[in-house]
């Protein structure tokens, strides 16, 4: 079997992205061909191989998955939940988790033989230190992504996870609806009507002590204040994303200023994840176009919202469920809700990978199927991606598409 070029560890930690100049690719505009059509129902199967001219290509996803201390874990139950062969996966402890932690998990990654087979799973071995209001989050995202840009050369769309994510659909239903789909839309829930945000976040000036201390600690105010800028409107909303490789690409090699200066910016902005990549697609003509105002959660807030969303409990099931998102946020470590979605959703059992068509074993006798793999380019979805199919189906509506957009 065709293996990645993907080491399953990595032992030394790759340089923060540069912004460097390069020529600027000719990129496509958004194609709406594919808004209106239809999805086929839920087969026995189907190769996204592009052998058969009625069938599209199946996608790469690459996953980010991070966690802090005693997350370990939890990270490993998620890549559990969420892996399949056919992506590529990124695992980031931060720096307040002990080594220890980080060191388990390279472990796990190279003695699980199903991950070391296909050789698509990634741990970076020299954390950065993340701290949650600052801009060393999105430097580390940025960091985390240049890597992926380096390692893997053949993904579709970038998907950051935390330790208090969980999906809700299996992987072959996600890559089953992905495939329909253009491969230039980004999904990143934005607004340009700031509220109270303003004050708390865009009008302040923070300093992050994690970009030059080793240790977390709380950002700095400083007692002036800014106006809001003139050159560039600001846009804001989830930090959690799901983006395409050629405007990450944008973002990473900055062959235009944009990135450069927004990333300036927001050194000093208080929860730069909620702002940066949302102010740089709709600031710039070629991405504008292609956003879809959602971020693919189920996520729950107060009123007024917090920092973070509601904790999600059995209570919230049903909802999630109606929802059709391919994921939800936050989680308790090991809530029992998290055990339903296993056995309800992703008919996956404790310690064990979600099933797929991939896997060829035999589940007779309480064997583990996807101890036998078969082609990562096979995928049978379920009934469940019914629910995400009419999701994406509502967000591409042309009726209310395009007003969403950058407003």
């Amino acid at each position: 079997m065709k293996r990645s070029h993907i080491p399953p560890l990595l032992d030394r930690k790759w340089l923060a992205p540069l912004l460097i100049t390069s020529s600027l690719s000719l990129l496509l505009f958004l194609s709406f061909s594919l808004i209106n059509a239809k999805f086929p129902p839920p087969a026995s199967g189907f190769s996204g191989g592009g052998s058969s001219s009625e069938l599209p290509r199946l996608p790469r996803l690459a996953y980010l998955i991070t966690g802090t201390k005693d997350d370990g874990a939890r990270v490993k139950r998620l890549l559990q939940a969420v892996y399949h062969p056919r992506n590529y996966y990124l695992i980031h402890l931060d720096l307040e988790a002990p080594e220890g932690e980080r060191l388990e998990l390279a472990r796990y990654v190279k003695s699980e033989g199903v991950v070391r087979e296909f050789g698509n799973v990634m741990v970076i071995g020299d954390a950065d230190l993340v701290t949650a209001q600052g801009p060393t989050m999105i430097a580390s995202t940025l960091h985390a992504i240049a890597v992926l840009l380096k390692r893997a050369k053949d993904w579709d769309w970038f998907i950051n996870l935390s330790a208090s994510d969980y999906p809700l659909v299996p992987q072959d239903d996600l890559l089953h609806i992905f495939s329909y789909l253009p491969r230039d839309l980004n999904f990143l829930e934005h607004s340009g009507d700031l509220g109270y945000k303003e004050v708390e976040r865009a009008r302040p000036i923070i300093i992050d002590p994690g970009l030059y201390h080793l240790k977390k600690s709380g950002v700095f105010y400083a007692k002036e204040r800014r106006s809001l800028p003139a050159s560039f409107k600001l846009f804001m909303g989830s930090a959690w994303v799901v983006l395409t490789k050629p405007f990450l690409e944008f973002c990473v090699w900055g062959w235009d200023n944009l990135p450069r200066t927004l990333l300036m910016y927001y050194t000093n902005f208080l929860s730069s994840p909620e702002g940066y990549f949302h102010t740089v697609v709709c600031n710039h003509k070629d991405y504008q176009n292609t956003t879809i105002n959602h971020d693919l959660r189920y996520s729950r807030w107060d009123n007024p919202p917090k920092q973070h969303p509601i904790t999600l409990t059995m209570e919230h099931l049903d909802d999630m469920v109606r929802s059709g998102a391919p994921f939800a946020r936050k989680f308790e470590k090991d809530d029992p809700v998290l055990n339903r979605i296993d056995k309800e959703l992703l008919m996956r059992l404790d310690g064990r990978f979600t099933p797929g068509a991939w896997c060829m074993g035999s589940s007779r006798a309480g064997k583990d199927p996807c101890l036998v793999s078969g082609s990562p380019i096979v995928v049978k979805p379920t009934l469940s991606s019914r629910r995400l199919e009419k999701l994406i189906a509502n967000l591409l509506d042309p009726e209310t598409f395009r007003g969403k957009q950058c407003k």
